[in-house]
């Protein structure tokens, strides 16, 4: 199982850089593997993302924006989500992990 955590590194909005950070940070320091994936350096990565968030899940207006988290190929959510299961400790169900005993 992989989690992959969509990106933008170029992006030019302080807020979705800290968010992205934000969620990084908090995988590193509990050692949660991931892989970070740059939409800005591929289209056809862009293009999935687009593609495997749940319709009821899009935003209203515009194109959804990163962070966007996956598990595998199942879309766990964005920042928001993360956000949330961050605050009730909740993240390894959010990631479909299974808590290990070191976990927070």
């Amino acid at each position: 199982m992989v989690i992959r955590v969509f990106v933008a590194s170029s992006s030019g909005s302080v807020a979705i850089k800290k968010r992205q950070q934000d969620v990084v940070r908090f995988l590193e320091a509990n050692r949660i593997e991931f892989e970070e994936v740059d939409i800005t350096m591929s289209e056809e990565k862009r293009q999935w993302m687009y593609k495997n968030i749940p319709e009821d899940r899009q935003p209203a207006q515009g194109n959804p924006l990163p962070p966007q988290i996956f598990s595998d190929d199942r879309y766990c959510g964005d920042y928001d989500g993360f956000f949330e299961s961050k605050e009730s400790n909740t993240v390894f169900s959010f990631l479909g992990l299974k808590p290990t005993l070191s976990s927070k």
